[in-house]
């Protein structure tokens, strides 16, 4: 049975700390991290399997790379709210939130309430988790109807206007996510960009441009075409 010691142990046998200088020019917090890659960290998670209690236990190391392994082991149905606002509340770094979200906290049925609860706050990366969240259900989550994903524009115009690098990349990506799951959610999301465009901040502008580049290319539109025939 492994256990968070052994773990540790082996993290630091990977641990590369000449690639830390380059993780931090992409914004990723170095401060207790050992510099081992998200492809390694998987092959460890693998092979542990499902473990909450070990998750937990890896978690208030502090240590980055174990706190990715703890998402990818931690079991969802055993997650509660308190854990996520504990775990939020030590994010320090986008790439744990993202991390996190698609690992585990996306998997959790208190995850569209706690979009609209972060995106309230203050934090930075509290925030930025809520908007990352809902990128990585409306990336991953096939079953949920347009309507819903359509309720969270208002949240998404009023994270618009954060400056913030992580939060904004966030917010944009986030609607992005949204444009590109089917044509109706197209459209709508083109909507809610230009009508972000019209706001008088930086962020806005860019959130809108970038996003609208995007979801009006023919790429986009080719395969959202695409998958609404094959739907017919």
């Amino acid at each position: 049975m492994a256990t968070a010691e052994a773990i540790i142990a082996e993290l630091k046998s990977k641990a590369k700390s000449d690639q830390l200088a380059g993780m931090a020019r992409y914004g990723m917090a170095i401060e207790q991290r050992l510099g081992a890659s998200v492809p390694e960290m998987r092959q460890m998670a693998k092979a542990v399997g499902k473990d909450h209690q070990l998750a937990l236990e890896l978690w208030e190391t502090g240590i980055a790379e174990a706190r990715i392994i703890a998402a990818m082991i931690d079991e969802p149905d055993k997650l509660t709210e308190a854990q996520m606002e504990d775990w939020v509340k030590g994010i320090n770094s986008w790439d744990i939130c993202d991390q996190v979200c698609m690992n585990l906290f996306e998997k959790s049925p208190l995850a569209w309430q706690k979009i609209t609860d972060w995106s309230a706050r203050e934090e930075e990366f509290v925030k930025r988790t809520a908007y990352s969240l809902l990128a990585c259900l409306a990336w991953h989550d096939k079953e949920t109807k347009d309507e819903k994903f359509m309720a969270l524009f208002p949240v998404l115009i009023r994270g618009a206007t954060d400056e913030r690098n992580f939060v904004k990349k966030a917010v944009n990506w986030a609607l992005r996510n949204i444009g590109k799951r089917n044509l109706n959610l197209n459209q709508a999301a083109l909507n809610t960009a230009k009508e972000i465009q019209k706001i008088d901040a930086r962020a806005a502008r860019w959130i809108a441009s970038d996003a609208i580049r995007e979801l009006e290319s023919e790429p986009i539109q080719a395969k959202l075409k695409g998958k609404a025939t094959k739907d017919e």
